[in-house]
């Protein structure tokens, strides 16, 4: 597959990245820095240019390609790219943009502005979030089939009940599968002896109910989250804020701007806007902060969203989420006590990536800034899977690979060593990065 990505920052280089060992990759920009430094570390064609001008493209075999993705940071650029390229390919064309307003055009036409995908990064980012405010003590939170399969992962604190147990006494729930363990950076494939340590973060796939329950035996006495502050009103503050009014919470939401605390006070009829400084020691308390469940940090940069996560929690509340632009900085936000930091360039490239698998992917979730994969695949008569049951077949997978749920017309399936996957299934499936090419041919 030749795919051409217009666009080499965060997003655009980790997709290259990701592809170059398997296809053949062709990465365009302005800046020919960003160039340079793609050519000397991964193999990927370099050209320097604009690319939403055709000879820019025709640089760059445009008309050979079968994926173009746009991911420059400029929204009417990245629809331009599209546009220009459908003029002489029929490749497949993805285009991230910012705002919504752009999705919302898209997707009242078929393939409207030329494009086939479109990406909105800031409403994907307040889906995460929101996502992850909703689940008790959660790192993060993603839904497979059609919200029949969910996957969380958490962090073990040194409290929890599970501590110091293994995979086999934790294991309470039939409809759950303990996928891995990322301890120090590694990615451990645990087995029913496996001990869980304090600090190790496990990842686990299965219905919502399971899933749910676990999270509170993991970390009992933490509630899902009620009384939700959100701070900033920047397009992912608004979407974070709508999406839990949508879910019948009444969230409340800070904004400095006068003008735009308006226009959100008649966007969000079911959230109360504040008009204040999310920084102001005195009104957050007034506020009664320390009664809060959670905090979500969306203001327009991250030494901000920084400032205000640590001072809310300094202040009482019982967690923080926070928005991340800079990918660099997400361990960074962690190690110093926020409790989950979003970036929206991953979200981003999670949503992208299920489009370049050599057989389409129904979903990608990104773990622990990629060093594994939860892919949702549809089974059909390729895939070692079919007609076999799991433990015959699990024996064609490379290790670090695991089964984690199946649906079948809607319904789930608990993967058990005897169940037998059949054509048009659809299979959730954890995998380490280390073995995704080898994984993704096999299934």
């Amino acid at each position: 597959m030749y795919v051409v990505i217009v666009g080499a920052g965060e997003v655009g280089s980790s997709i290259a990245a990701s592809l170059a060992d398997t296809h053949d990759v062709a990465v365009v920009d302005i800046d020919s820095h960003r160039i340079e430094e793609l050519i000397y570390e991964i193999d990927v064609l370099g050209v320097e240019g604009d690319g939403a001008e055709l000879d820019t493209l025709e640089q760059a075999n445009i008309e050979q390609a079968d994926i173009l993705i746009a991911s420059t940071d400029d929204d009417e650029t990245n629809i331009v790219t599209c546009g220009t390229a459908n003029t002489v390919t029929d490749a497949f064309t993805i285009s991230r943009v910012k705002s919504a307003k752009f999705l919302r055009t898209w997707q009242g036409a078929e393939r409207a502005f030329g494009v086939d995908h479109m990406v909105a990064t800031n409403l994907l980012t307040a889906e995460s979030i929101s996502r992850v405010v909703g689940m008790p003590a959660a790192q993060d939170v993603d839904t497979f089939a059609d919200g029949t399969v969910q996957m969380a992962e958490f962090e073990i604190p040194a409290e929890s009940p599970i501590a110091g147990q293994t995979v086999r006494e934790a294991d309470r729930y039939e409809s759950l599968t303990f996928a891995a363990l990322i301890r120090a950076d590694d990615v451990v494939i645990p087995t029913g002896e496996t001990e869980l340590r304090p600090g190790d973060d496990v990842v686990v796939i299965g219905s919502p109910e399971s899933v749910h329950t676990f999270a509170n035996g993991m970390a009992p006495g933490v509630e899902g989250a009620r009384d939700v502050l959100v701070v900033g009103g920047s397009d992912i503050g608004y979407h974070t804020a709508r999406l839990l009014q949508d879910r019948g919470l009444k969230p409340r939401l800070i904004e400095r701007d006068h003008e735009r605390a308006r226009e959100l006070a008649e966007a969000l009829p079911k959230t109360t806007v504040l008009e204040s400084d999310a920084t102001d020691r005195e009104f957050l308390q007034r506020e009664h902060v320390e009664d809060v469940d959670v905090v979500v940090s969306a203001l327009d940069n991250d030494e901000k969203n920084l400032l205000a996560s640590l001072l809310a929690k300094r202040l009482g509340a019982e967690r923080a989420v926070a928005v991340v632009d800079s990918g660099e900085y997400v361990k960074l936000f962690e190690a110093v006590g926020v409790d989950v930091a979003v970036n929206p360039r991953e979200a981003t490239a999670e949503e992208i990536t299920r489009f370049t698998r050599e057989h389409q992917a129904e979903n990608v979730a990104i773990i622990e800034s990629d060093c594994a994969e939860v892919l949702e695949i549809e089974i059909d008569d390729g895939s070692v899977l079919v007609d076999r049951p799991i433990h015959e077949s699990v024996a064609d997978l490379p290790e670090g690979v695991v089964i984690g749920a199946i649906t079948r017309d809607g319904d789930l399936v608990i993967p058990r060593g005897d169940t037998v996957i059949e054509r048009g299934d659809h299979v959730v499936v954890f995998v380490d990065t280390e073995v995704l090419d080898a994984a993704s041919n096999a299934l």
